[in-house]
């Protein structure tokens, strides 16, 4: 393969060549990359980013069951709806046909909306919800700082693949880009003022009890919290042990 193919190029830069037209799907996935391209290989793996975040929610929502995670989670779920409803309104289609694609139509792309999303909304959150996540402010800022930044690598590296692997065109990532930030600004104030006064009302509903649904939005560092709350508890039970076993 010339050395141009592993270039950001036009939609025909795979066509040149017999070889550089064959496509492999990625193992598990329908995500494809061009046969021999080592960077449109780790751009393919990039780009499952969206289902890696997507399983993450569902663990943290099982294992936390906080409402502002489950809200996230929903604000998420609205904005892969919104998306679907605007390709299929739009109409435009993809740079390269596809059998595999369940959805033939790419304008905005929902990788760069659910990226754009994902990563405003925790942008947001850091600067306006997340207060005194350590009792250190060196350590507090630096924590905040690899938050946003790590976010934002993963959307611009989700983003870059979806033109590399000939997904999307540009300007359907850039609306992706600008529809998911729009989105995120608009859920982030309905949960911030709407829906987050409601929560102490939620968790005193018999469901939230019996799904053991919490609300930790007035605790600052709900894990500094949960740390010294179990090493307490563990404490107070070693020495209730001690105490039997002394009897």
């Amino acid at each position: 393969m010339e050395e141009s193919h592993t270039m950001l190029n036009t939609p025909q830069r795979y066509q040149e060549s017999g070889e550089s037209n064959q496509w492999v799907p990625l193992s598990l996935t329908l995500v494809e990359y061009p046969k021999g391209d080592i960077i449109g290989k780790i751009l393919a793996l990039i780009s499952l980013a969206p289902f890696g975040i997507g399983a993450g929610f569902i663990a943290l929502i099982l294992f936390r069951r906080d409402l502002h995670t489950i809200t996230f989670f929903l604000g998420t779920c609205f904005s892969e709806a919104l998306n679907y409803i605007l390709k299929h309104l739009i109409c435009e289609k993809r740079p390269l046909h596809r059998e595999d694609v369940h959805v033939e139509y790419g304008m905005p792309s929902s990788h760069a909306q659910f990226v754009s999303f994902f990563a405003t909304y925790i942008i947001y959150f850091v600067f306006i919800r997340l207060h005194h996540m350590n009792n250190n402010t060196i350590i507090e800022n630096i924590s905040k700082i690899l938050i946003i930044s790590s976010s934002m690598t993963v959307a611009v590296l989700v983003c870059i693949s979806r033109v590399y692997l000939q997904y999307h065109t540009y300007s359907q990532v850039l609306w992706g880009i600008i529809v998911g930030f729009l989105f995120a600004t608009l859920w982030f104030a309905l949960t911030s003022l709407v829906f987050t006064p409601l929560f102490p009302q939620v968790v005193t509903w018999k469901i939230s009890e019996l799904l053991m649904i919490r609300d930790t939005t007035l605790i600052p560092n709900v894990m500094w919290f949960e740390y010294t709350n179990t090493r307490q508890e563990a404490r107070a039970r070693s020495r209730k042990l001690v105490t039997i076993k002394s009897q």
